[in-house]
């Protein structure tokens, strides 16, 4: 059996990942440079593969340096998933709600003032919530979790270097917060191809039918030119959607891949989890034309030779 094959089969059959870490890992090696053996090197991203939610973002936010690098006592903190659709977790159209109650719970443990979850729901919001289960788990953990079905939540903002979205109206919340932390799912988009890091800011504006309708890969690089840009970049990847995205039809969409991609590069972490997608199925990088795009922009590298990558296996 090839490669994508195995683990194409491992979506069918239900089993775990782990079950043959080691050639997994070689399929994730493919398309990253050689870590660098010193465990205390400044890297530019992390990839973990093989261990639950919680676990491989502990791991992953250590090697960049601790939650504290990030986000320091008293500031506001905005935890932005992806909530847009009425699906439960195990369909992988949201982001995992493990892995974002656990960063909730880093921020706070940092000493965060407060933590803010949010996303702009395609679906009635309240099911997408509820349902995603992220809504509870955010809640548990301690973060504050706010609406984004109206207009009066949003102000206009203007972007001097983009070429198609000059303005557009993004939610209060990132505006009013010290940082903020970009937590997409890794899955396929029948518009823009992939969605991912760059794509998860459409959830962050009122107006998304500007951008289907004046060039969405364009847009989506010029809503990630803002000013109050992501302090990381988090994609979950424990779950992926190869088929039917964004919203998908049922469990046959979904591959169970455990595995997380970290990198304050937008574009550079993107570009990994398009290339550990492409082992599921085929999607080059030339045909998810937002990321060259944000490259650019000079918003990040596709070259990923030229960073610092760690890669762990849990």
């Amino acid at each position: 059996m090839d490669r994508r094959n195995f683990l194409k089969a491992l979506a069918l059959t239900g089993a775990a990942l782990s079950i043959k870490e080691t050639e997994a890992m070689t399929i994730m090696s493919q398309h990253f440079s050689p870590a660098p053996q010193n465990s205390k090197a400044a890297f530019d991203l992390v990839a973990v593969l093989g261990g639950e939610p919680e676990a491989m973002f502990r791991k992953a936010i250590d090697e960049l340096g601790g939650i504290q690098k990030f986000v320091k006592k008293g500031q506001r903190v905005v935890v932005k998933p992806n909530i847009g659709w009425d699906k439960v977790p195990e369909l992988a159209a949201n982001t995992n709600p493990k892995l974002v109650a656990e960063i909730v719970r880093q921020c706070i443990k940092a000493g965060a003032k407060e933590v803010v979850v949010f996303d702009h729901t395609c679906d009635d919001w309240r099911k997408c919530y509820a349902n995603s289960g992220i809504e509870s788990a955010a809640k548990t953990a301690g973060a504050k979790v706010v609406p984004a079905h109206e207009e009066s939540y949003y102000k206009t903002v203007t972007l001097p270097n983009a070429k198609s979205l000059k303005t557009t109206k993004v939610h209060q919340a990132i505006l009013d917060c010290d940082v903020w932390i970009n937590v997409p799912v890794l899955k396929n988009h029948g518009g823009a191809k992939m969605s991912i890091s760059m794509k998860n800011h459409m959830g962050i504006v009122w107006d998304r039918g500007f951008f289907h309708k004046n060039d969405l890969q364009q847009c989506i690089a010029d809503i990630c030119t803002i000013n109050k840009a992501a302090v990381l970049n988090v994609v979950d990847a424990y779950r992926l959607m190869q088929t039917n995205g964004p919203r998908g039809k049922s469990d046959a969409d979904v591959v169970t891949s455990k595995a997380l991609f970290i990198s304050q590069d937008i574009v550079a972490v993107d570009t990994a989890a398009t290339n550990f997608f492409n082992q599921v199925r085929e999607m080059p990088l030339n045909t998810v034309g937002h990321l060259a795009k944000g490259q650019d922009l000079k918003l990040g590298t596709m070259n990923l030779e030229k960073l610092k990558v760690r890669r762990i296996k849990l």
